[in-house]
């Protein structure tokens, strides 16, 4: 008998992996769960396999009536949901999986990760099931490229992971993912991992130059950004990462570059300000502000017949370590669709493509039974026969990988 999935949030991401799983033969059927009915039920209209429902994701009692009978419920919804998706998963005794590293089980950040861990993985590997978390593009594809890379040293001292928006249209369109999460996160101080430890680092500080042949766009300034995946290499650095000691992510592009400006004249701040007798907060005026990103195929288009000023970016891992008992720098690329590319192939923009087609293949792991893990998992876990498998399917998406090992000089 086939599977049954239950997919919380409709939007991009969701809407993909349902996309996705209705054209595999191990998939039975695919609920798509929305707080809003109408757009659960046009989220499933063009399927075979689909139907919409209404789940209010803040009431864990309508998440588990929905998971009764499930294979898997694919967590697609904002993070302030994911503790009540979590604790519902569990008591439906199914397996889990999301997109990126919950905020809301601490107010620190770090200790959500060791909760997914420590406290959530018992409980998931008690009922005898797997809770992935973390399987966006970034983190995700990114997470599992870092691992590949890591296969070829013998021992690994640093991974630093850089992502490049360089798609940029004539509009104004700062973020191609949530400008919300994206403002908050650019006004955070970044994360690292130094000397095995976690660290906070400065936000927009310790920028790196690079400039690779593939993306036209000439020298690329990349600073840091507080991400999931330098916590994650943390946490495993012994068990997955041959002794890592530092893990740094670095991001750029247009948007970082605005929102640096914005952080640097204060406009990223939390403390309120006197604007004609009425207290304004400035992310918050900035939050209100910024355009969504692009979704609807129509608008989509319109974006791409107006012209676009690059259609490019990077998504590169590079891995430093010693190979043979010389320094060694493992420089791996995934080679991606552009948006026109993405576009023409599935209607999406290239973050709507990646993302969404990254998180589907875990999906696609678990309704093939590859996952023989129990308990939960990051995305940077995986085994490198399932790495294999991982890169396999991507390779039939057009998401490949170019991998260049270079002597290291410091």
């Amino acid at each position: 008998m086939g599977k049954k999935i239950l997919i919380l949030g409709t939007g991009a991401q969701g809407s993909t992996v349902a996309m996705r799983m209705d054209e595999e033969p191990n998939v039975e059927k695919i609920i798509c769960a929305d707080y809003n009915l109408a757009t659960a039920e046009e989220a499933a209209k063009p399927l075979k396999k689909a139907e919409g429902i209404r789940v209010d994701a803040s009431d864990k009692d309508s998440i588990v009536k929905a998971a009764e009978g499930v294979d898997l419920v694919v967590n697609a919804l904002p993070l302030e949901l994911y503790a009540h998706v979590l604790d519902a998963t569990l008591e439906a005794g199914t397996n889990y999986q999301d997109f990126a590293t919950t905020v809301t089980l601490a107010e620190v950040w770090e200790e959500n990760f060791r909760m997914m861990y420590e406290d959530y993985g018992p409980k998931f590997a008690a009922i005898d099931r797997t809770a992935v978390f973390a399987t966006g593009s970034a983190p995700g594809l990114i997470c599992v490229a870092s691992r590949r890379a890591v296969r070829e040293l013998d021992s690994c001292e640093t991974i630093i992971n850089m992502v490049y928006e360089g798609v940029e249209s004539k509009r104004f369109i700062p973020f191609w993912w949530s400008p919300q999460t994206a403002v908050y996160d650019m006004g955070e101080e970044g994360y690292a991992c130094e000397n095995g430890k976690i660290i906070r680092t400065p936000a927009f500080g310790m920028q790196i130059v690079r400039d690779f042949d593939y993306t036209g766009l000439g020298p690329m300034v990349m600073g840091e950004h507080e991400h999931d995946e330098p916590l994650l290499y943390c946490f495993n650095k012994d068990t997955h990462f041959k002794g890592l000691k530092n893990a740094y992510f670095k991001y750029g592009g247009a948007g970082y570059e605005w929102a640096r400006s914005l952080r640097s004249s204060g406009f990223l701040s939390y403390d309120a300000i006197d604007v004609n007798g009425v207290d304004v907060v400035p992310i918050e005026f900035v939050k209100s502000i910024v355009p969504p990103a692009p979704k609807y195929k129509e608008e989509i288009q319109e974006i791409i017949h107006e012209g676009l000023v690059t259609d490019s970016g990077c998504m590169c891992i590079e891995a430093y370590g010693i190979k043979d008992g010389k320094k060694t720098l493992v420089e791996l690329h995934v080679m991606a669709p552009g948006l026109v590319d993405s576009f023409r192939k599935s209607g999406l923009t290239a973050e709507m493509y990646i993302t969404g087609q990254g998180g589907a293949m875990f999906t696609k792991m678990f309704v093939n039974d590859k996952f023989d893990q129990r308990g939960a998992i990051s995305s940077d876990m995986l085994t490198d026969e399932q790495v294999d498998y991982y890169f396999a399917e991507a390779a039939k998406l057009d998401i490949t990988l170019d991998i260049r090992i270079k002597d290291w000089e410091e």
